[in-house]
């Protein structure tokens, strides 16, 4: 009977696990919003397949762009789907992001749904909708990242619009506020990237290493995993499992992107074993505390006789008459 007993506690509690395990999977199913936004396919931007990871316009200031937007309602029931244009810019870690619809005052401004800013889809049903990309007369050259918005039901979701407006382009980039944190292999360098240009960049980046008591190893060069848009900053972190464990090291990142932008910045950094070296520490911290005080008191001592042997009253000593020694025959 215990057996039996401890056997059926167990089938309850593995069917509890199991609950559990599946109630995140049903929450995700339930999150779904049903439905999907994408670019329209059929259109001369579109890749082989006609598939189209994002919007893709370029014309000269004062032109009006079209494209076309698809919405699958991918359920049994009707949706409701709002749609807008956004800004994008980069998160401060340099991810993508849209703003607000009161705070879009760039490209996503430009772009217009026209009527069919309020969308109906039936039950699985697909439906096509065009807008357009108003560039006003006085804009500047280069990139001006902009997104579509989706929204129904509280879920939202974007399409990036990578839109270039004609004229002179400058890629440009800076590093900034580089510094390294951590130790050993867990070392990491942090820095800014600034874009200074007019166009988006897709920043590659090279650590070199100069320590005073030989090579280091760096980073050799490799993409980064951001888009960095025009007028944009990011605070980046990258690994060093090369610091070394004792040395003073000077660092330099080098940053470049297509385009012919490329920037440099430099700093030092010492790596000393603090857990390793912090009992000798304490130990030389404590000889050093044991001499000063053995050399305090021997001082003291030193003046105290002295002050004593000046308060005695000096005695007379009387000084013998010298005597003289005769020497030759006595007369």
């Amino acid at each position: 009977m215990p057996v039996l007993h401890a056997l059926k506690r167990a089938g309850v509690l593995l069917l509890t696990a199991a609950a559990l395990y599946a109630a995140p999977a049903q929450h995700a199913a339930a999150d779904e919003p049903g439905w999907t936004a994408e670019p329209a396919a059929g259109t001369a931007a579109a890749a082989p397949g006609g598939a189209r990871p994002y919007f893709y316009l370029a014309g000269t200031a004062g032109t009006v762009l079209e494209d076309r937007l698809a919405l699958t309602n991918t359920t049994d029931r009707e949706r409701t789907v709002t749609l807008r244009g956004a800004d994008a810019y980069n998160t401060a870690d340099g991810a993508f992001a849209v703003r607000p619809a009161q705070q879009s005052t760039g490209a996503g401004s430009w772009i217009s749904f026209g009527a069919a800013a309020t969308v109906k889809i039936p039950p699985r049903t697909r439906a096509v909708v065009p807008f357009t990309v108003t560039v006003p007369p006085a804009s500047p050259p280069g990139d001006h990242p902009a997104a579509v918005v989706a929204t129904e039901g509280g879920h939202e979701a974007g399409v990036r619009v990578h839109l270039r407006v004609g004229g002179p382009t400058l890629a440009a980039l800076t590093v900034e506020d580089v510094s390294v944190r951590g130790e050993g292999a867990a070392a990491v360098i942090a820095y800014t990237l600034v874009n200074r240009g007019n166009v988006a960049l897709a920043p590659e980046l090279s650590v070199r290493a100069e320590g005073r008591f030989g090579e280091v190893a760096g980073r050799g060069a490799r993409t980064l995993p951001v888009e960095l848009l025009p007028g944009q900053r990011a605070r980046l972190t990258e690994p060093w499992p090369g610091a070394p464990v004792f040395d003073r090291v000077r660092l330099t990142l080098t940053v470049t992107a297509p385009g012919g932008a490329r920037a440099t910045a430099a700093t030092s950094a010492w790596f000393v074993p603090w857990r390793l070296a912090g009992r000798p520490a304490g130990a030389l911290l404590a000889l050093g505390g044991t001499t000063a005080a053995a050399l305090y008191l021997v001082r003291g001592r030193r003046r105290t006789r002295r002050d004593q042997r000046s308060d005695v009253t000096p005695v007379p000593v009387p000084v013998p008459e010298p005597e003289h020694e005769l020497t030759g025959a006595a007369r």
